[in-house]
């Protein structure tokens, strides 16, 4: 009789959004299928990695081969399903470390997740393909601009975000030039280079996509209609800030547009395991917002929700993913 698999679903990390990681760190722990495998909730945050029980600590983790101990017996994890947004979970640093220590893990690997987590570089590179999207700026923490310059290069109002960083965090929607300083300097607190981005008016959408060996599903898409200005923080995380609406009011061609777009965007960039990708939609172009390559998973989160009205469980989705990883 085959043993079952040690799974770490692995929550915390560093950033802003520790608190959304843990939420969503709990909702795959209940989803995993225990009748098949051994599931951990581990969670990191810098040099503390423990493994929970509830709030209760069961055992601090081994770096050395990703193990801990629990009742004088070793546990060994066979795979990592990573829950952190921010560092150290979605930027490629995590997944250097289960390259290094030969643990499979359910994210896209380090370069396509250092690639999607700094938004100006991912953009660059997805302009180079014709993919559409607004025109930017990248500034680096103590680099000298013109508030004016900027502003006549991408005109008013225009967003300005943290080039590396997780979710909403940092981003403010700029109407005047003499707010510009403070919303820079605000985006440089969440990380070390700012992106200055044209606004473009319009709907916002989301569209979540995995692909497993052969098997390739891009889930159905949501309509995102924030109560506050745009879809910041708040609005993606207190309930009742924002209206989310899946399947999208939109088209058939309108959504098979979006859908293959995503696809097209997740194979550039080399995604693996659940990925979300973010538009603005203006006339009938959808224009590139960013890559979420660890999405919320929390019940309220888009994901849950467009794998539901895909008519799809939630537990079977994961079993695919995690026994797919567990093959390769």
């Amino acid at each position: 009789m085959n043993t079952k698999k040690n799974i770490a679903v692995v929550a915390g990390g560093d950033s802003s959004e520790y608190v959304v990681s843990v939420r969503s760190g709990a909702n795959v722990l209940r989803a995993i299928d225990t009748g098949l495998f051994n599931p951990w909730l581990t969670m990191i945050k810098g040099d503390e990695w423990v493994v929970l029980d509830g709030e209760t600590i069961l055992s601090h983790i081994d770096k050395a081969d990703f193990s801990f101990n629990l009742d004088g017996k070793k546990i060994k994890f066979d795979y990592a399903y990573i829950i952190i947004h921010g560092t150290p979970g979605e930027d490629g640093v995590l997944q250097g470390y289960f390259e290094m220590v030969n643990v499979p893990y359910s994210s896209s690997n380090v370069q396509a997740s250092a690639l999607t987590f700094n938004k100006y570089f991912c953009n660059n590179y997805l302009r180079s393909f014709g993919i559409p999207m607004a025109q930017s700026v990248r500034l680096l923490a103590g680099e000298k601009y013109s508030a004016a310059e900027t502003v006549e290069l991408l005109g008013l109002p225009l967003f300005v975000k943290p080039s590396a960083g997780g979710s909403s965090f940092g981003v403010t929607k700029v109407k005047k030039a003499e707010e510009l300083i403070e919303a820079v300097n605000k985006a440089l607190d969440e990380s070390p280079e700012a992106i200055i981005e044209q606004f473009i008016a319009g709907q916002e959408f989301t569209c979540g996509v995995v692909k497993i060996g052969e098997r390739k599903l891009v889930f159905p898409v949501t309509e995102v209609i924030p109560k506050n200005e745009f879809f910041n923080y708040e609005a993606k995380y207190i309930p009742g800030m924002a209206d989310e609406i899946t399947p999208a009011r939109i088209s058939e061609e309108l959504t098979l547009k979006v859908q293959t777009l995503s696809s097209q965007i997740y194979d550039l960039c080399n995604c693996n395991g659940i990925v979300r990708i973010d538009y603005i939609l203006n006339g009938d172009t959808f224009y590139f917002l960013e890559v979420n390559t660890v999405p919320g998973m929390t019940e309220t989160s888009f994901i849950p929700q467009q794998i539901k009205a895909m008519g799809l469980n939630i537990t079977d989705l994961l079993t695919d993913i995690i026994t797919y990883g567990l093959k390769e």
